[in-house]
């Protein structure tokens, strides 16, 4: 079972690597599928250097959490997916944003998928 959860979590990490390429190669593309426009001037380094700095974080962990089976690295990517979650929700209640129900899924359904994964890799196997 270790071993699956190591490469569920490598994969999570391979696409978050993946999303950070396509902001470095591919700017407008990748604003585009997440719903936003490609800014301008230091709005524009604001974001391609936050979230290409988020995947790659992102996927970095997985991936070293993977490799060298440290848990502690799944729950920091873990962590981060599901706090996106939490002010995605927080700025459609708060601040009139369009619920992104689709992506909040996905942040909630990966970040789990990785606390399990890194429980499986620890050996917990009980809550």
């Amino acid at each position: 079972m270790q071993n699956l959860s190591r490469i569920g979590a490598g994969v999570i990490g391979a696409l978050a690597l993946l999303a950070s390429v396509n902001w470095i190669v591919n700017p407008a593309g990748a604003a585009a599928s997440l719903g936003m426009p490609l800014l301008e001037g230091a709005g524009r380094s604001t974001q391609l250097g936050d979230l290409t700095a988020f995947f790659t974080g992102i996927g970095v962990l997985c991936l070293v959490g993977a490799w060298q089976r440290a848990p502690a690295q799944l729950y920091s990517a873990a962590l981060f997916l599901g706090l996106t979650a939490v002010f995605r929700t927080l700025a459609w209640a708060v601040h009139g944003a369009d619920f992104a129900s689709a992506a909040i899924v996905a942040e909630v359904v990966l970040s789990g998928l990785l606390v399990l994964c890194a429980r499986s890799i620890s050996g917990v196997t009980q809550a």
